[in-house]
C-alpha cells in the first residue's frame, strides 16, 4: 500500500494509473476503522478496481466542534487494516493539504430537502461540510466508482446529489449493505465510546428498525413509532427521531406507503453518545 500526504503526490500517481487504464474505486473515511469500512475496500477490490481509501477528520462537518475533539482517532491500527485489507493507496493528508488557504476558500454546496430533515434538522450545517469535503476529495482522486456504507443513508443521498452538482455525474455510487454486530448494532466509529451498559442496549434500535419492517401492512406507522419511542426510552435512550420516508427523496412518510420505495430510519442518543441506524422496506 502507497501512502500519500501531499496531495500533488497523490494526483501524480493516480493520472499515470490512469494512463494506464486502471479504473479507481475509491472509500472515504474519517478514521477509526472498523469491519464495515474495510468491507468497503474489499468490495472495491473484488470489482476489480485499484483502491483508494482516505483518512481525514474533516472539521466542517461537525456542527458539535466537541464532538470533533471527542472523534477516536486510531491511525496505525487503521494502517494494519487497511494492509490486510490489500488497500492499494492510502490518501493521509493534513487540514491544510485539503483546504489549502482555508476553509473558506472551497465552496458549500446547497442540497434543499435533503439537507433540511433527519440528520439535517438534528445537525444544522453537517451536510454543508459533507458537502464541502467530498467535493474536494473527489476532485483529488477523481475515481470512476465511490463506496459508500449504507448506515449513512441520508449521507449516501447527498453525495450523489453532489456528484452532480459539481460536474462529475460519470462516477458511480456503490451503497453497501450495513455490517453488524451479533446484536444488530451497525458497525460505527462512535460505538468504541458507548460504555458496557451503553453497548448492553444499542442493539435496541435495530430491533425497532426490524419491528417497523415487520409491520409494514399490518399496523399504521403512528402506532408501530410510538411503540419504538417507548421502547427506545425504557433503555435509556432519548430517541431524536424514528421516520418513515421515501427511500429516493427523503420525503417523510405519515404512513407505509405500496407506492414509493421506503426506508425507516432512527437516531437516538444514550447519554452523550449519539446513534442512527435504518432499514429498508421495500
Amino acid at each position: 500500500m502507497v501512502i500519500f500526504k501531499k496531495v500533488v503526490d497523490i494526483q501524480a500517481f493516480l493520472s499515470k494509473k490512469r494512463a494506464e487504464n486502471v479504473a479507481i474505486g475509491y472509500v472515504p473515511t474519517m478514521g477509526a476503522l472498523h469491519d464495515g469500512h474495510i468491507s468497503l475496500v474489499q468490495k472495491s477490490k473484488a470489482d476489480g478496481l485499484l483502491s483508494v481509501c482516505s483518512i481525514f477528520l474533516n472539521p466542517t462537518q461537525f456542527d458539535d466542534k466537541s464532538d470533533l475533539v471527542k472523534y477516536p482517532v486510531s491511525t496505525e491500527s487503521d494502517i494494519e487494516l487497511l494492509l490486510s485489507a490489500g488497500c492499494d493507496v492510502l490518501l493521509l493528508p493534513p487540514v491544510d493539504e485539503v483546504y489549502p488557504g482555508g476553509e473558506a476558500n472551497f465552496p458549500v454546496y446547497q442540497f434543499g430537502h435533503l439537507e433540511n430533515v433527519l440528520e439535517g434538522a438534528s445537525r444544522p450545517g453537517h451536510f454543508g461540510g459533507v458537502g464541502q469535503v467530498v467535493a474536494r476529495l473527489l476532485n483529488i482522486v477523481r475515481p470512476d466508482t465511490i463506496y459508500l456504507g449504507r448506515k449513512d443513508y441520508q449521507q449516501c443521498l447527498i453525495i450523489r446529489r453532489l456528484k452532480e452538482l459539481i460536474g462529475m455525474p460519470e462516477i458511480d455510487v456503490v451503497i453497501c449493505p450495513t455490517l453488524r454486530e451479533e446484536d444488530g448494532l451497525a458497525m460505527s466509529s462512535r460505538n468504541r465510546r458507548l460504555s458496557e451498559s451503553q453497548r448492553s442496549v444499542a442493539g435496541t434500535i435495530y430491533q425497532c428498525l426490524v419491528s417497523i419492517q415487520a409491520k409494514c401492512g399490518t399496523t399504521g406507522f403512528s402506532i408501530v413509532k410510538k411503540e419504538c419511542e417507548d421502547i427506545l426510552n425504557s433503555k435509556g435512550f432519548t430517541p431524536e427521531y424514528v421516520a418513515l420516508a421515501n427511500a429516493d427523496s427523503l420525503e417523510l412518510l405519515d404512513d407505509y406507503s405500496a407506492d414509493v420505495p421506503m426506508v425507516a430510519l432512527i437516531a437516538a442518543n444514550n447519554g452523550k453518545i449519539r446513534l442512527i441506524d435504518n432499514i429498508m422496506l421495500q
